[in-house]
């Protein structure tokens, strides 16, 4: 797989790592909020929640990380959402 010549749209390296025991894991999550993958942000990217059910959040991440991920489901516990006020320090060239 060739993700190390793949592009990225945002600063992945400057969101914490932050994994499904710690505390900050436990989040509620709506339609339309950005998050990303809590325990490896590099690898999917930032995405939109496009459903919600029980728990349980559809992300579409369009491709933003190195492995190209479209759409997956998540447990909320691994997703962490992002403020929209923070998406200004992790866009590339500010």
């Amino acid at each position: 797989m060739a993700t190390k010549n793949r592009r990225l749209s945002y600063r992945l390296d400057l969101l914490p790592v932050i994994l499904p025991y710690h505390r900050r894991a436990v989040n509620a999550v709506q339609r339309g909020d950005l998050v990303y993958y809590g325990p490896s942000p590099e690898y999917y990217g930032i995405g939109e929640v496009v459903d919600t059910a029980e728990g349980y959040s559809i992300v579409d991440f369009r491709a933003t990380g190195l492995l190209g991920i479209e759409k997956d489901a998540f447990a909320n516990k691994y997703i962490i959402p992002i403020h929209k006020l923070d998406l200004g320090h992790i866009l590339k060239g500010t």
